[in-house]
């Protein structure tokens, strides 16, 4: 055997699922489906929301950011409470205040409510992907099964990232932003109903107190790097930004340090030892830098340089999903054929086949070879999303499943918002200094000023121009952008190279017998 999912289903002591099971997987996809939905669905709403509420640019950015940053900052200590007081109660708790949250949210009459409805919307949501990932470890018990089963736990996360600017495109067109937020009470109804029938209870049954300077110390790391690769990614490099990030890296060394010396810690350092464990959740953590990267791109692409509107964007872009769901739910069943090492690198083929397409896009490429790129990108990483994620799970032992769960999602968290800063500072420097060697004779000079912030503002800025030095102006302005896009997926490329030797050299042995006595 190479692998857990390489075990054979009638292995002794194993129990296979029953449709009661299959019925459960279904019941918990469906928050994780809300739970990335929420991450995007509010980019759209921000002009009406804008225009209703009158929030501060501070508190604009609070409002989109803040949801964010808890569930990142709350996957930890929440994948350990699961651990403790039982997994399936502390998503239903999660459920029930996720859905108040957003009711909350629906009809906030001020910033300041919305924003705290977001931040209680983060705290709830961090309780979702650990909850349901370390009770799939329980509830699939034969490896092939519980395989596919977190393949369809990551369809359910890839369709709200796909849905989600769809269905925020559809409630706008004919509701108020409020709307937005009101898809998630029905869901978590259902699942408040369901879920103690069809779900199962577990936790740790040595459980010891919480930590709770641990639980402090994880969450003040992680909000001050995300903040940090954030602010980055979205206004560029400074001294403050700069300083969030090492501060993070310094409160995470004394986090660690104290694990180290803890009878049972948030965080149990031995996982990382396990050779499968710490492979696995490199392969997630990187591959998720260069997808979220990725879209830094291609949907300012499609919008500022194809000139698609938002919903039409979604539209193109749901090929990208049906490409995800085909490697999510195949991509285990390759499993007979190919080890798991060999099945992620030529996974991650694919992968590197969109990226390099995404390189060789201009202004004047249809929209096609777009979505072609992101069909290939997504049928390329589903795979490692899945095998990535069984056997970062399968490697712990099932008592801890809820601490590697919440390990798991917090680098792919990292990764995603590192990916979003490095690239598309990346990206951003490679405009700016593209555009300043730009001939922009004839244009005023305060428009190719403002014009080199971001493409946004060239688009703006044109406008604001007669048509001759407006197309001059944003004709260099996409010629800027689609520099830096070109370079920031010829280093995606390099960055996928570099896993699928990882993969190749790491995971070529993995055993069933590499997991952490209890």
């Amino acid at each position: 055997m190479t692998s857990s999912t390489a075990t054979q289903i009638n292995e002794p002591g194993l129990k296979k699922a029953t449709r009661k099971e299959w019925l459960g997987l279904l019941v918990i996809a469906l928050p994780c489906m809300l739970y990335s939905m929420d991450l995007t669905v509010l980019n759209l709403a921000v002009p009406q929301l804008s225009a209703d509420l009158h929030p501060t640019s501070e508190q604009l950015l609070w409002i989109m950011d803040i949801y964010g940053f808890l569930v990142a900052g709350f996957l930890i200590t929440m994948g350990n409470l699961g651990d403790r007081i039982g997994r399936r109660k502390l998503l239903l708790i999660g459920a029930a205040f996720f859905g108040a949250a957003s009711l909350l949210a629906a009809f906030a009459n001020s910033a300041e409510t919305l924003i705290a409805a977001r931040a209680v919307l983060g705290i709830a949501g961090a309780t979702i992907a650990p909850s349901t990932l370390s009770l799939i470890s329980n509830m699939f018990q034969v490896p092939e099964e519980r395989t596919k089963a977190i393949g369809l736990w990551a369809l359910g996360y890839a369709a709200g990232g796909a849905l989600g600017p769809l269905a925020g495109g559809i409630l706008l067109q004919y509701f108020w932003w409020g709307s937005v937020f009101l898809i998630a009470i029905p869901v978590m109804v259902l699942l408040l109903l369901t879920g103690p029938k069809l779900l199962p209870e577990f936790k740790d049954p040595n459980a010891r107190k919480l930590d709770l300077l641990s639980a402090l110390l994880s969450l003040i790391s992680v909000l001050l790097i995300i903040f940090g690769l954030k602010e980055i990614a979205t206004y560029g490099i400074s001294l403050m930004r700069i300083a969030a990030i090492l501060g993070g890296l310094l409160v995470g060394y004394i986090f660690l340090r104290r694990q180290e010396k803890l009878a049972d810690p948030l965080i149990d350092i031995a996982l990382f030892k396990i050779p499968t464990f710490s492979a696995s959740l490199t392969l997630y953590g990187v591959g998720c830098f260069v997808m979220f990267g990725s879209f830094f791109f291609t949907y300012q692409y499609m919008q500022l340089v194809l000139g698609l509107t938002p919903l039409e964007s979604g539209l193109w872009a749901l090929p990208s999903f049906a490409g995800f769901m085909l490697g999510a739910t195949q991509g285990p069943a390759m499993l007979k054929l190919l080890p798991p090492s060999k099945l992620i690198a030529s996974s991650l083929v694919f992968a590197i086949i969109g990226f390099v397409i995404i390189a060789r896009l201009d202004a004047n490429s249809s929209v096609i070879w777009t979505v072609v790129a992101m069909f290939f990108t997504s049928i390329g990483f589903a795979p490692v999303v899945t095998m990535a994620t069984d056997l970062v799970i399968g490697s712990a032992p099932p008592e801890r499943a809820g601490a590697a769960s919440a390990i798991s999602e917090t680098s792919a968290e990292f990764g995603g918002a590192t990916g979003m800063a490095v690239l598309g500072s990346l990206g951003t420097a490679i405009y700016r200094a593209t555009m300043f060697k730009q001939n922009f004779d004839g244009v005023p000079e305060a428009s190719v000023s403002n014009a080199t912030q971001t493409l946004g503002a060239a688009v703006n800025e044109a406008a604001l121009l007669n048509q001759a030095e407006g197309n001059v102006l944003l004709n260099g302005a996409q010629q800027s952008f689609l520099s830096g896009m070109h370079v920031s997926a010829w280093v995606s490329v390099l960055m996928l190279v570099v896993l699928i030797a990882l993969a190749l050299t790491k995971l070529g042995k993995v055993r069933t017998e590499e997991k952490i006595m209890a």
